[in-house]
């Protein structure tokens, strides 16, 4: 009986069609990033477990990957990209220049329950500035995520904006000093489980009905402080519109090492949950042993942004062209050579060039190109070597002409 070959529950292959959509955006936040002067780092796919655990909270905890390797050691799979980031700023202290602006584009892992836009194994595209405590920088991480949505055409989205100061000082005075973090966690969950499971599960953490009923109604109601003031009216400087951010006062962020401005993008649809969430964590990486380092950053969900394209059909025309130009047919054995010598041509120009691998049937090369979406097939065949030619047929369009291989240039860039 034959093995079944499966993928693991929780994670995925991504054909061609689904990696040029991925290629895409990755490609355009780095062109975002790199604008506003942020610069590249990567860190290992594994750390030692003390690295990652307790910096999240007990229940991201749970979430992360340990096991032993070979030498005996604890080590994890990293939960997401900040804690990582926050290790290198703790080692590599006397090296690095700061104010740091940094991104980071790769995968994370999570033992997580599988569900819709829900993984195991997904890409994070972080942005962080290190070394500086200042509205601006907040306020430049709001802006960031405004212009990368609105380059991939997205028109109905909100970011919303709240600060774990406004929300730690509503609580001290109330009487709530024990337990924050166990409260903070449980308003977290107001998008999942609605006001009446947040108001129950406050209840079975020992508070009373009415004094969980006059927490929410009193979260409704508070303002911002003079920083998140501050914050929105850097927003505002960076002319990104206000119909795209907004004050949200329930706003929580559930990782522990945040510490003041806290963010969320939600889209009108699909409902998917956040698609970018991120916020200032000061206490971080003196937390891991470094120097006292101001941070903010937040994480772009590329698998949720790109699940959200195809959804609603945004930029359908990624798809719909290859990234390859041309395809170099070979007409038969006689005229393999030739054919070979004008795709390498092509390639050495930057013409991305796909040459068929043997004689063959043209009509078949054809079909090929068609189905792989190659909006050109250049024919190299007896005539054309004889005539020193080439025939270029546009795909798209059915046009067909025979010109000289000097102007292929000119109409393939």
């Amino acid at each position: 009986m034959k093995q079944k070959i499966q993928t693991l529950k929780g994670f995925r292959d991504f054909l061609p069609d689904a990696m040029r959509v991925r290629n895409y955006v990755t490609t355009l936040f780095e062109q975002v990033f790199q604008s506003f002067g942020f610069l590249p780092i990567q860190t290992p796919t594994l750390e030692y477990a003390s690295t990652l655990l307790g910096k999240n909270g007990t229940e991201a905890d749970k979430l992360v990957y340990t096991f032993k390797d070979k030498g005996d050691r604890l080590v994890g799979l990293r939960y997401d990209l900040t804690v990582p980031i926050s290790k290198v700023l703790s080692i590599y202290q006397n090296q690095i220049n700061l104010p740091l602006k940094r991104y980071q584009i790769q995968p994370v892992w999570r033992a997580d329950k599988p569900q819709k836009s829900r993984y195991r194994e997904f890409t994070q595209c972080d942005i962080d500035t290190f070394g500086i405590f200042s509205p601006i920088a907040d306020a430049e991480i709001v802006t960031i995520i405004y212009t990368c949505l609105s380059k991939l055409e997205f028109s109905n989205f909100t970011i919303r904006i709240n600060s774990r100061n406004v929300l730690n000082k509503l609580l001290n005075s109330i009487g709530i000093k024990k337990d924050q973090k166990s409260v903070l966690q449980t308003l977290d969950k107001m998008t999942k489980i609605g006001i009446k499971g947040v108001t129950q599960e406050l209840v079975d953490k020992g508070f009373s009905k009415a004094k969980a009923d006059s927490f929410l109604t009193q979260i409704k109601s508070i303002k911002p402080d003079q920083n998140l003031t501050n914050v929105f009216d850097a927003i505002t400087d960076f002319g990104i519109p206000k119909s795209f951010y907004k004050f949200d006062p329930t706003l929580v962020r559930g990782l522990d090492y945040y510490t003041g401005t806290i963010f969320e993008t939600y889209v009108t649809k699909p409902v998917i949950g956040s698609i970018t969430g991120g916020g200032r964590y000061d206490n971080l990486i003196e937390d891991l042993g470094g120097p006292d380092t101001p941070a903010v950053g937040t994480t772009l969900g590329l698998d949720r942004i790109v699940d959200c394209i195809i959804d609603q059909n945004l930029m359908s025309s990624i798809t719909q062209v290859s990234t390859t130009k041309v395809l170099v047919t070979v007409f038969d054995e006689s005229t393999q050579t030739n054919s070979v010598q004008i795709a390498s041509k092509l390639t050495k120009l930057n013409i991305n060039s796909f040459l068929y691998p043997q004689a063959d049937k043209l009509s078949k090369q054809f079909k090929y190109a068609s189905a792989e979406k190659i909006p050109f097939v250049l024919v190299l065949g007896p005539d054309e070597i004889k005539n020193n030619t080439v025939t270029l047929k546009n795909m798209q369009t059915g046009k067909q002409q025979t010109i000289k291989p000097k102007q292929l240039t000119d109409l393939l860039i």
